[in-house]
């Protein structure tokens, strides 16, 4: 179950750092908002593969799940609800606001992780 996959964590490095820039760096309309969102759920997906065991699909299934929640959290204003509106970290891991085209970014993401990843398998 549980194994540590160096590139898989190398990835997850990478993501995070560029995920970091875009949120610090980038404040357009797409990049930010659509591309960022597509690459979470990558990052998310390589640091589960990073130590654990678990088949592509049944990861990729958790991670799209796992976005949609905390989506679907944004929807209800988990984060005033819990009241912790002041907290920028809260703001960021939890988000604020809900939106349809988080939903598509989360499972293109997704798709290109099974796309890739069945590359991998077959090459």
């Amino acid at each position: 179950m549980f194994q540590f996959k160096k590139h898989y964590f190398i990835a997850t490095i990478l993501l995070f750092l560029i995920e970091v820039g875009i949120a610090l760096y980038i404040h357009d309309d797409f990049i930010r908002p659509y591309l960022g969102d597509v690459l979470v759920v990558i990052l998310i997906y390589c640091f589960i593969q990073s130590f654990f065991t678990f088949s592509v699909k049944a990861t990729a299934v958790f991670v799209l799940l796992l976005s949609f929640s905390i989506e679907f959290l944004q929807y209800i204003h988990i984060v005033e609800k819990l009241g912790l509106q002041k907290y920028a970290i809260a703001r960021t891991v939890l988000g604020t606001s809900f939106s349809w085209m988080d939903l598509l970014c989360y499972t293109i993401g997704v798709i290109f992780i099974l796309l890739i990843e069945k590359k991998k398998i077959t090459s």
